[in-house]
């Protein structure tokens, strides 16, 4: 059996603003299981990166371990790449960041790699705002290990095997919030037209953004009274509203109320727009997107799209005054600039 994707693609397939088609922004074929929504959301990725015009070699994939952490061999093959120990994503893209400031970081992690073992190095991550976008496949059960329950499956939700789920779940999102992340979102792998315009305004935003996605183990949790199946996320999903993003370059042309909507300004100047916004719900203020995601989860429904965005965010080189430089450019003179420059930096400590 090959893993080899084909070569041929019908020939008028759409080119970007950089001459790229999407088949440019493919991997490898997937061996995930048929129908896993982990390769809804990779199919997801390489549209958003081939439709807003991003060249492969500027962005860097970053994952763990797990089924989603297997993913990013099935997109965007002429990228960067790192699979790195379990839990240990947010560490490595760290360090990679600091590095090199000009690339794009998208981590993809599951919810047993950041729920669980790489908890204490997801909180770091958000608390830092390291400027990166934090994908979290999640559909509340360990796919490599035979489907036991991970760190966010719901209380009482069923397994496969019939057990209901005795503990609590984490919500990622509300957990985000709480530690001070810049950008979080919800969404489902099923619905591409609410995803794909998350996934490029994440990828636009300046600081940490988290995309919680609800993406459906169809070996291990897509039964009868599972809470991260297609059937149940489909009935009990509620949205923050639709969503469209603008790139800066383009005109922005409004077709409907302006009392429906809610613009949302990006760093770079590009603009999403949020049409029939779910009352009381405004995605520049924390406390009401707080208050939210506890309404909608204590009534059993599942809040999709835009929860909040801090349009003031300060990312991480920002907050700690690095040079504007990639530091893996340095040249030995400017990384030892010599004894006069070390007893200034000194006296200007006392």
């Amino acid at each position: 059996m090959s893993y080899y994707r084909p070569e041929f693609r019908h020939p008028d397939l759409d080119v970007n603003d950089i001459g790229y088609t999407l088949k440019d922004y493919e991997g490898s074929l997937s061996t995930l299981c048929a129908g896993c929504g982990h390769d809804s959301i990779s199919a997801a990725i390489a549209r958003a990166c081939h439709e807003i015009s991003i060249e492969p070699h500027r962005l860097a994939k970053m994952s763990g371990i797990g089924c989603s952490s297997k993913t990013p061999t099935y997109f965007l093959g002429n990228s960067h790449g790192f699979n790195s120990v379990h839990g240990r994503m947010p560490s490595v893209a760290t360090g990679a960041a600091m590095a090199n400031r000009d690339l794009i970081y998208l981590g993809v992690s599951g919810d047993g790699d950041t729920a669980s073992i790489g908890m204490g190095q997801f909180a770091h991550v958000i608390r830092r705002n390291l400027n990166m976008v934090y994908i979290v496949m999640n559909n509340g059960c360990y796919g490599l290990t035979k489907g036991q329950d991970s760190a966010t499956a719901d209380y009482g939700s069923y397994s496969k095997k019939g057990d209901p789920t005795p503990f609590e779940g984490i919500d990622l999102c509300a957990m985000a919030l709480q530690i001070g992340a810049s950008f979080v979102a919800r969404s489902f792998s099923g619905d591409k037209n609410q995803l794909i315009p998350l996934i490029k305004a994440a990828m636009s935003h300046k600081g940490f953004a988290l995309i919680d996605v609800v993406s459906p183990c169809v070996t291990f949790n897509n039964n009868d009274g599972s809470t991260k199946s297609y059937e149940f996320t489909r009935e009990h999903m509620a949205a923050t509203g639709t969503m469209d993003f603008v790139p800066m370059k383009e005109e922005i042309v409004a077709s409907y109320e302006p009392d429906s909507t809610q613009e949302v300004t990006l760093h770079d100047g590009s603009v999403i727009h949020l049409h029939k916004l779910a009352d009381n719900v405004d995605p520049l203020n924390l406390s009401n997107a707080f208050q939210t995601v506890e309404r909608y989860r204590t009534s059993g429904e599942i809040l999709t799209g835009l929860i909040y965005m801090d349009p003031d965010s300060q990312e991480l080189h920002e907050r700690i005054k690095t040079i504007q430089k990639p530091l893996n450019s340095l040249t030995e003179v400017e990384l030892c600039p010599g004894n006069k420059v070390l007893l200034n930096l000194n006296a200007s400590l006392r």
